[in-house]
């Protein structure tokens, strides 16, 4: 493991494994760089891959008060650390690489959550609710919320997680919603700052997933002036780390 420190003094924790260009890997909602492994394995097949603990989770620190700029410096400064020249971000992590403006020379997406026509609507007083379960201590209370309310799964899939050891660290990682749902805005489609990137990316969705999903990734692909959208077989919201590592060697090497 080794640490860098960001712009306002934070310790930003992350891991370099393989050979190759440097790729770095950017997480979406309660990933800490221990969920990436699958994809670190397969993907340091064909690049140095940087995969790091985005500020509050895992071994990173966290300074508050928060503000989306600091992750954007955060990955300005794992960047410097390493010269990767490339850059691959998951979900709600797609927000923090494409608002980061830092110089790759290529990126991939892999199904930002933007909420297109057929999505689930957005959860009501949702950036609210979130703060004032976590000024409250009660970031169970996150947790749920952003699992039933926004991703959609049934009350009763949080009941049995509340029964694991995976609980507490959901938990442990409940303010970093707050930090995701600011970074996403308002999930809409964000067709300017899309408009500004000329850096050639790959948008990626899975075969498995919503219509919608798909056609967030289509859109944003469409926005972008080099941008290019592909399908691959997956499950919901997910490729499989043999899959991205073929597509990804073939795109940015």
């Amino acid at each position: 493991m080794h640490k860098v420190t960001s712009q306002d003094g934070t310790e930003i924790a992350y891991d370099v494994v393989g050979s190759g260009p440097g790729l770095v890997l950017i997480g979406g909602a309660f990933s800490a760089r221990s969920a990436a492994t699958p994809y670190v394995e397969a993907l340091s097949t064909a690049f140095t891959v940087v995969n790091y603990d985005r500020r509050g989770r895992g071994d990173s620190g966290d300074t508050t008060p928060y503000a989306v700029e600091r992750e954007w410096e955060d990955l300005a400064a794992v960047q410097a650390a390493t010269d990767a020249k490339f850059a691959c971000a998951f979900s709600s992590g797609v927000m923090v690489l494409l608002q980061s403006g830092v110089p790759f020379e290529r990126l991939a997406v892999v199904e930002p959550p933007f909420r297109t026509e057929g999505a689930p609507p957005a959860p009501e007083r949702y950036l609210e609710r979130l703060q004032e379960f976590i000024a409250a201590g009660n970031p169970g209370g996150a947790v749920e919320l952003f699992i039933v309310e926004a991703v959609g799964q049934p009350k009763e899939a949080v009941d049995q997680i509340r029964e694991t050891p995976m609980w507490a660290g959901l938990e442990a990682m409940a303010p970093t919603l707050v930090y995701d749902a600011l970074q996403m805005r308002d999930s809409a489609v964000p067709t300017a700052l899309l408009e500004s990137i000329h850096t050639p990316t790959l948008a990626l969705y899975s075969n498995a997933s919503p219509a919608w999903f798909q056609e967030s990734v289509r859109q944003t692909a469409a926005a972008l002036p080099q941008g290019t959208a592909e399908g691959h077989e997956g499950t919901f919201h997910t490729l499989s780390p043999e899959t991205l590592t073929q597509v990804l060697a073939g795109y940015l090497v």
